[in-house]
């Protein structure tokens, strides 16, 4: 069967830049050309009408966490709560529409303290008041931290002797637990809450690719696997029940048995999912303060943060990345945990020479300097920035870190002075995973409160284009089938309500998706713009 898209703009991002129509056969993109001529030559079975709209390549999501993103639409939404009022009333809603009953887990996502008046988590007591008679377990937006209330800590097994994990904390004040934990202890704990039925999760599952698809996304990341979540990977490829592809990064457990039991996933699709390799974590999240920093947070007696890791640890998961002949991403906000990464990748390389060509990744890269973005360049590495922090947390970085150093967050224009390959992600659910949102933020530089905020660090709309197709395909090793729009690629594309290269930056972001097409099968369609 042929299909033709026709009737707008097609933005290609190759050469030439800009196409009117173009035939897909069995999923693929056949032909790039004009309309006379392809009707006359293919005579297409089906038609596309861009009516006016434009086409750009599939958006390529290079981080964010997949089934993290289908867990919070089975979750509490915290998101914008400003005070304990909000919150309680967003709990007790929850309550009532899900009819949880008394002992049942409530778990909340999307809660941040840098929205509250003090700034300050809630306390145990008021956990308590809030959720009486459930374990609580609230999410911080960061995903780095979370707070559980009395029964939550008991159900846990939670108490003043309780020790804390290597790279986390367990809050105890006077002997007793105050219900916050940060990075790998609310990780461990959180992983220890019960999962919900098996029919809900593959509800949200299929949501969670809904959801993508609704901002133009037609490849995902999983960004960190646990063994826990390999019977839910199991359960996608024998449904075969993905419509996006998704590309899965796991700890080192979770690859040991990746690769014993699911060895025809490891850097290759089956049923539209991939292993794409390892992922490692080295320090937290900024607006979280516990981004490891070689300088101390605004107002704090030095304090830097978190370190997560052990260079050993480091070095041990680069060995397993290189002996298998896999990537390696690790999360990096901090510009001492993008420091350590890049020392430990160097010496790494010594041993292992190719893991240069593994094209290893670092997430988010928030607060790297620009003498680290160069050395990155020379080893090979791949910048993957969170562009829309700017946008949402740059007045408390502003805050934490001060005007200057938070203008160099996630520093694009270095990345291209050095000629490092940069994408862009969402990191969801911390955000929704709006791509044009992503645009808008790296082309304007600007904070909620309308400051702007490093602006020798704006790229152009080009650029940033680039960063979510043809850059993030070459992150996934799929430059030859996916980014572009030409004749051998997967016929991924995002139909959009205005060409992005001819918008106004500061307009950017009423840019709508209309439809998005996976291998030439219509997977989104936008009714309310149609």
């Amino acid at each position: 069967m042929k299909t033709m898209i026709y009737g707008g703009k097609i933005i290609t991002m190759a050469n030439p830049l800009y196409a009117d129509s173009l035939i897909i056969e069995n999923g693929v993109i056949s032909v790039v050309g004009r309309e006379k001529e392809l009707i006359e030559k293919y005579k297409p079975d089906k038609k596309i009408n861009l009516r006016g709209a434009a086409a750009v390549p599939g958006f390529i999501d290079s981080h964010s966490h997949f089934t993290q993103t289908a867990y919070a639409l089975l979750q509490a939404d915290l998101s914008g709560a400003a005070n304990e009022k909000e919150i309680s009333a967003a709990i007790s809603n929850f309550i009532k529409e899900n009819n949880i009953k008394k002992g049942e887990w409530i778990i909340a996502r999307g809660y941040d303290n840098n929205l509250l008046a003090e700034k300050k988590n809630l306390s145990l007591e008021r956990l308590d008041f809030i959720a009486p008679e459930n374990p609580l377990v609230i999410q911080h937006k960061s995903g780095h931290m979370g707070l559980f209330n009395s029964l939550a800590l008991k159900e846990l097994g939670v108490d003043g002797n309780t020790v804390s994990p290597k790279g986390g904390k367990i809050e105890v004040i006077n002997g007793l637990p105050t219900g916050y934990m940060e990075e790998n202890a609310f990780f461990e704990y959180l992983k220890k809450t019960p999962r919900p039925p098996e029919k809900e999760i593959k509800k949200a599952l299929a949501g969670a690719q809904k959801k993508y698809a609704s901002y133009g996304i037609t490849t995902v990341q999983d960004g960190m696997a646990v063994p826990e979540m390999l019977p839910i990977y199991k359960s996608l490829i024998d449904d075969n029940s993905l419509f996006v592809d998704l590309v899965v990064y796991c700890d080192s457990a979770a690859f040991e048995y990746v690769k014993k039991e699911m060895p025809d996933t490891v850097m290759k699709y089956k049923n539209r999912f991939k292993t794409g390799g390892i992922k490692i974590f080295l320090d937290g999240s900024p607006q979280g303060k516990t981004a490891w920093m070689k300088t101390p947070y605004n107002g704090t007696n030095n304090y830097y943060g978190t370190q997560t890791m052990s260079d050993d640890d480091i070095l041990f998961a680069m060995k397993t990345a290189a002996e298998n002949n896999t990537q390696i991403i690790a999360h990096c906000n901090g510009d001492a945990a993008c420091g350590q990464f890049l020392d430990c990748l160097e010496k790494a390389r010594q041993d292992y020479p190719a893991i240069k060509d593994l094209r290893p990744v670092i997430i988010h890269a928030q607060f790297i300097t620009e003498a680290q973005v160069r050395r990155a360049a020379k080893l090979g590495a791949v910048l993957s920035f969170f562009a829309a922090h700017v946008y949402h947390w740059g007045d408390v970085h502003i805050e934490n870190f001060g005007f200057e150093r938070a203008s160099a967050l996630s520093p694009a224009v270095w990345a291209e002075k050095y000629g490092v390959p940069f994408t862009m992600h969402q990191d969801s659910p911390v955000i929704e995973p709006d791509m044009t949102e992503t645009l808008w933020c790296a082309a304007n530089r600007q904070t909620k409160s309308g400051r702007d905020l490093g602006a020798e660090q704006k790229i152009s709309v080009f650029s940033a284009l680039k960063a979510v197709t043809v850059n993030a395909a070459y992150q996934y090793f799929e430059e030859n089938s996916k980014g572009s729009i030409e004749p051998g690629k997967a016929a991924d594309i995002t139909v959009l309500s205005g060409d992005p290269l001819n918008t106004a930056p500061e307009n950017l972001r009423s840019i709508k998706v209309l439809k998005t097409i996976k291998n030439g099968a219509v997977i989104y369609e936008n009714k309310d713009e149609a």
